[in-house]
């Protein structure tokens, strides 16, 4: 993706219509646009806009990332109008954002400490979303040049070429700048590793709000709260994005294996024997389980295969048990409870079953009366 706005990838028949920008942060029903010349010239104007009524009741969302089009532009009150928005070239649900072309998940090798397992999980989730990966490795200062080569090592086996910075001091960012120049790169990972120092660091300009690490939990500090765009220096966005402990795992068995490069590269060499092949070292599997990260994926495995029958369970409302995630990743089947939902009618509808209930006694009253026997209390017949 351009992030400067270029037109080759506006419709032919708004191409002209300008002037267009970048949505680079959303707060309530308001959107701040960034504004961009069709020639790729970001400049520093930015708008606050709303969306016109027609896009929502068309369904069109507007995300962070989104290339929009502007109309009804107050100058002196840098207001306007998103009244177009640009076909999209990725979308990512969480977090939401658009014409992302790049993922940096950053890490730290120190307070907190980097877990493989929950490193794996954050680069399954990021490989599912179909876009680049890269990753940063912050806080190098913290740990000895050992254990710094021992990570590089070990995530070259996985199939990743990590950078290390430290982003405290007047320490280099090393090849960092020079990976993100010219794409729009969404920065994730937990709380806590340094995300928004990064930032920072690279746009001195952004002057984001830093937290430190629980000394109880050793675990980060929320401070990023929403998504929002940053302008680098050398051309392309960066998007600060809020920090997550723990991404879920809602993909299919499939799609899991093609999430791990070893697998990918393994199944490049040689394919299994069978199309369904779920790589436990069976029979015939290609992949077999010679490879660092055989454990972490059974069990991440072993996860999805619990969301697949939940999934299933849920569409079927009678089934009599449910599936549940045990502490060590282990599926257990609990009972369904049978239990039944009783609201109280609203008094809309109790009033429409009075009426109905007196329309029809009044019907009854009057085909009483028009019968000609018996309904005349002055004609009855009393013997």
């Amino acid at each position: 993706m351009d992030p400067h706005g270029s037109d080759r990838f506006l419709p032919n028949s708004e191409a002209v219509a300008g002037p267009w920008g970048v949505v680079v942060a959303i707060q309530a029903n308001y959107y701040r646009v960034q504004l961009g010349s069709l020639e790729g010239a970001v400049t520093t104007d930015t708008l606050l806009c709303t969306r016109r009524a027609r896009l929502k009741k068309t369904g069109q969302q507007v995300m962070v990332g989104d290339l929009v089009r502007l109309e009804a532009l107050d100058w002196a009150d840098k207001r306007g109008a998103i009244a177009a928005v640009s076909p999209r070239r990725t979308v990512l649900d969480r977090p939401p954002m658009a014409n992302a072309d790049q993922i940096l998940l950053v890490f730290a090798l120190a307070e907190p400490d980097l877990d493989p397992q929950q490193l794996s999980r954050f680069l399954v989730k990021a490989e599912s979303t179909g876009v680049r990966v890269s990753l940063c490795l912050n806080k190098q200062d913290l740990v000895s040049a050992a254990t710094r080569q021992h990570w590089q090592d070990q995530l070259q086996q996985w199939g990743y070429r990590p950078t290390l910075v430290s982003v405290q001091g007047d320490a280099s960012l090393g090849g960092l700048p020079a990976l993100l120049k010219g794409h729009t790169t969404v920065v994730s990972g937990p709380s806590g590793v340094g995300k928004s120092s990064l930032i920072n660091r690279l746009i001195p300009q952004s002057d984001l709000r830093t937290g430190t690490v629980s000394g109880k939990l050793s675990r980060g500090r929320h401070t990023t709260r929403h998504v929002e765009l940053f302008e680098l220096p050398g051309g392309g966005f960066l998007a600060d994005t809020p920090g997550f402990n723990q991404p879920d795992m809602t993909l299919t068995p499939a799609a899991l294996g093609q999430c791990f490069p070893e697998i990918r590269q393994r199944l490049g060499e040689g394919c299994c024997q069978f199309k369904d092949c779920l790589h436990r070292g069976d029979p015939g599997c290609a992949v077999g389980t010679d490879w660092p990260r055989y454990d972490i994926y059974l069990t991440l495995l072993a996860e999805v295969l619990a969301y697949q029958q939940d999934r299933q369970h849920r569409r079927d409302p009678d089934a009599a048990l449910k599936v549940r995630m045990g502490a060590q990743g282990q599926t257990n089947h609990e009972p369904r409870l049978q239990t039944k939902t009783y609201r109280r009618p609203s008094r809309r509808r109790q009033r429409q079953t009075l009426d109905e209930l007196c329309y029809g006694l009044d019907n009854q009253a009057e085909g009483l009366e028009g019968d000609g026997e018996g309904c005349n209390p002055d004609q009855a017949d009393f013997d």
